[in-house]
C-alpha cells in the first residue's frame, strides 16, 4: 500500500514563496506519475501540476504557470511543489497524488494547508 505524506504548508503573505514536499512509501515511486491538486473552501478539487516518472514531462494549471514548479527526486521518493509569487487565490488544501498508470490517481495524501494573506 502506497502512503503519501505532504509537508511544507503554512501561512505566507502575497508575493511570498512556499515549498511543498510529498514523501512516498510502500510502492515503486520511481514509476508513478505524481501530481499536486488543491481544494479551496466551497470549491471543487482542481489539478495544479503533474510530473511523469522520468521527471522530464510536466504539466500545469494555467493560473500557476510561471509561478509554480513541480519536481521529483526518485532517490528520496519525494515530489516537490515550489510555489513563488503566491496570491490569495492560491489559498487551499494541497494534496499530493500518485498514478500507477496514466492519470488515474490511485493514492492520495492527507493534504497540507496553504494560506496566502493579502
Amino acid at each position: 500500500q502506497v502512503q503519501l505524506v505532504e509537508s511544507g504548508g503554512g501561512l505566507v503573505q502575497a508575493g511570498g514563496s512556499l515549498r511543498l514536499s510529498c514523501a512516498a512509501s510502500g510502492g515503486t515511486f520511481s514509476r508513478y506519475t505524481m501530481a499536486w491538486f488543491r481544494q479551496a473552501p466551497g470549491k471543487e478539487r482542481e489539478f495544479v501540476a503533474r510530473i511523469i516518472w522520468t521527471g522530464i514531462g510536466t504539466q500545469y494549471l494555467d493560473s500557476v504557470k510561471g509561478r509554480f514548479t513541480i519536481s521529483r527526486d526518485n532517490t528520496k521518493n519525494t515530489v516537490y511543489l515550489q510555489m513563488n509569487s503566491l496570491k490569495p487565490e492560491d489559498t487551499a488544501v494541497y494534496y499530493c497524488a500518485a498514478a500507477v498508470f496514466g492519470t488515474t490517481y490511485n493514492y492520495w495524501g492527507q493534504g497540507t494547508q496553504v494560506t496566502v494573506s493579502s
